[in-house]
């Protein structure tokens, strides 16, 4: 039998982090390339130092590997001290033959997919194991849409699966106390969508979907949606991947989309014009919207961690989004910074 919307709870109702700013465990995981445990520790270090209370992180993150190293950082924190996510959706399984994916010398695991309900409740002792924690904030389904390599056109399969098992179970888990809140973790907007129309979720993370170089869909299809439902936002990879903090990477892949380039500069012109700076203006720009309850940058380093809590707090002068808006490089209803 399919889940039913319960629209019992308010939007007063639905857990939020308390900080809109937090920390991404991409980058613990050794997307890209490698990590080490120290530079982990000490990037995750200087998130605390530089005020950051909210962290995610996923089985699929270096394969363990990211919520492994959350976990050594976080065991002598208080556990109301902090607000933690993490994801289900993938099951680990010990292997010699660890799969090829972006994660540079993960631990050594395979994976399989299991979005049914007892899949969730595996998933989450599991990760909790992994963490050395008692207790999740927020877990999100994640990948659960057509950018996925493995599911591609068969995503919707696989959410079927996930609409009969794991979103009831997320709620089940919600309301024994469990879990303070679930959702979706995805690249894209479609699935979010769907399952605001078929289960009666509290916040998804959306990331690549609201940025400086992306936006109109999510502003214009998404929040709406979202706001109807007293639903809110996290949104990950508001710097695409380090694209707009100047690494010529785009997102999750290779290939950098025809005229970002020249955008990314343009912007960056006119930021230095009116004393700021790229990054600083990205991460202001994703954080806006009322439907925005986090924005979480992943970072390597201290240096970066400390940087990117600065430009949260940083002064942009309306007329850098009044120009922007008139060169038509942002949407003319694109939320601005206070």
């Amino acid at each position: 039998m399919d889940s039913a919307p319960n629209n019992n709870a308010s939007a007063k109702d639905r857990f939020r982090p308390s900080q809109r700013f937090g920390l991404g465990g991409v980058a613990i995981g050794n997307a890209f390339r490698p990590t080490t445990d120290e530079q982990a520790q000490e990037a995750m270090e200087g998130a605390w130092a530089a005020g950051v209370r909210y962290f995610d992180t996923s089985p699929w993150y270096g394969l363990g590997l990211s919520e492994r190293r959350f976990g050594q950082f976080l065991h002598d924190k208080k556990r109301d001290d902090y607000v933690l996510s993490t994801k289900i959706g993938r099951l680990l399984k010990p292997s010699k033959n660890i799969p090829k994916t972006i994660w540079k010398e993960p631990s050594p695991f395979t994976y399989e997919y299991d979005y049914s309900a007892a899949g969730v409740r595996r998933s989450v002792e599991d990760s909790l194991q992994r963490l050395g924690i008692e207790s999740l904030d927020i877990v999100f389904i994640h990948d659960l849409s057509p950018d996925n390599g493995d599911m591609k056109d068969k995503w919707t399969e696989y959410f079927k699966t996930a609409q009969n098992g794991a979103m009831p179970e997320l709620t089940r888990m919600r309301e024994e106390g469990l879990i303070k809140g679930w959702g979706l973790g995805v690249n894209t907007i479609e699935p979010i969508l769907r399952t605001l129309e078929v289960a009666d979720p509290d916040i998804f993370l959306s990331a690549t979907q609201y940025s400086l170089m992306k936006h109109e869909d999510a502003l214009n299809r998404l929040f709406p949606a979202c706001e109807k439902k007293g639903v809110s936002l996290v949104i990950g990879a508001p710097l695409n991947a380090g694209f707009l903090a100047g690494i010529d990477r785009y997102d999750y892949g290779d290939k950098i989309p025809a005229g970002f380039k020249e955008k990314r500069e343009r912007i960056s012109k006119i930021a230095q014009k009116h004393g700021t700076d790229l990054r600083t203006a990205a991460l202001q720009f994703s954080a806006a919207p009322a439907v925005v309850s986090a924005v979480i940058p992943g970072t390597r380093s201290p240096v970066q961690a400390k940087d990117n809590v600065a430009s949260m707090k940083a002064k942009i002068p309306a007329a850098f989004w009044a120009e922007l808006k008139k060169e038509k490089l942002i949407a003319a209803n694109a939320p601005e910074p206070k």
